[in-house]
């Protein structure tokens, strides 16, 4: 077999120009040429892959770094293991240069396969007995089992907005959690978006009206139609409603439903105001404002915010009609 010359001199200068500089990196380092192969390794390379040192030299840079539809990487064994590679390019000399660093996160998702079934045995936990406490109150309040005097209906309202609200964070901290590890179903469907609006308006006007808030909804008479996922659509709206109110003393709340135009697409746009503090880090910081941006991203829509001039603060959520 011919030896390329040309290759080895190449190996030899990259070694000699970046050795020192790879093996002061933290992780693994691979150096492969445009055509896959590698050309450069530091020890943390060769140790991660369980190769002996300057193994790695002229070997595919696949048997290390399979192609899939997952991040991972394969020791010499065969035996693979979830990897995070980050990716660049070097132009050294007249040829292109592929540097990969490679890091085994195995402990990472294991970690995060724990989290994830922690979250789903706490959510169910607590979603009994809560739904329990939601189930009771209303019938305490219908007066079924006898009539109840005006404070006694007071404290059981409160008793059940509180238990609704708790249910409400714990159904965002697991979708939340869902969103980060890429496991959240969406389920898009024809909707009639003035309806959906309508329907969380009524769920949330007895709250809005507890505080002295006024609640108003503006919409086009007829049926506004799009297709999206229901459940995260009244998600969405839920939490951007709830916050208005929780954060306004006084004053008015607003919801509009309107068709509009944005870069160049047809789109709906609902804008929730209020008369409150206006957008603050703490209320940007809520984990239902912010799996709501999330959200949002997923279904190709956005949620923008704004103060209003003098008081308040305006957010949007915008979600494409096509």
């Amino acid at each position: 077999m011919a030896t390329d010359y040309g290759k080895i001199e190449d190996t030899l200068e990259a070694e000699e120009r970046f050795g020192s500089l790879l093996e002061s990196m933290p992780d693994a380092i691979v150096v492969a040429d445009e055509d896959g192969r590698i050309v450069l390794a530091n020890s943390r390379a060769e140790d991660l892959f369980d190769y002996l040192p300057g193994e790695l030299r002229g070997m595919a840079l696949e048997a290390l770094l399979p192609k899939g539809p997952e991040a991972c990487a394969m020791r010499k064994g065969g035996d693979r293991f979830p990897a995070d590679v980050r990716s660049s390019q070097l132009r050294e000399g007249g040829r292109r240069l592929q540097v990969h660093s490679v890091r085994d996160i195995s402990e990472l998702a294991k970690a995060s396969q724990a989290k994830e079934r922690f979250l789903g045995s706490m959510s169910h936990e607590l979603r009994t007995p809560l739904n329990a406490i939601i189930g009771f109150t209303g019938t305490l309040l219908m007066q079924l089992p006898g009539p109840l005097n005006a404070d006694q209906d007071k404290q059981l309202r409160t008793v059940q907005a509180s238990a609704r609200h708790l249910l409400s964070l714990i159904n965002d901290l697991l979708d939340f959690a869902k969103i980060g590890s890429g496991k959240v179903e969406l389920h898009p469907e024809p909707l009639n978006c003035r309806a959906v609006v309508e329907e969380l308006v009524l769920a949330l006007r007895s709250q809005a009206k507890q505080k002295g808030l006024v609640l108003h909804f503006r919409a086009p008479a007829q049926a506004l139609m799009l297709r999206t996922d229901r459940r995260a659509l009244q998600q969405m709206l839920g939490n951007l409603l709830n916050n208005a109110i929780k954060f306004t003393e006084r004053g008015e709340v607003s919801i509009a439903l309107e068709r509009s135009v944005a870069e160049g697409r047809p789109v709906v746009q609902v804008s929730v105001s209020d008369t409150g503090t206006g957008v603050t880090d703490d209320i940007m910081q809520q984990l239902g404002i912010r799996l709501s941006q999330k959200l949002a991203a997923l279904l190709n829509g956005s949620i923008r915010h704004f103060d209003k001039p003098g008081n308040g603060s305006i957010f949007v959520l915008t979600l494409p009609l096509e």
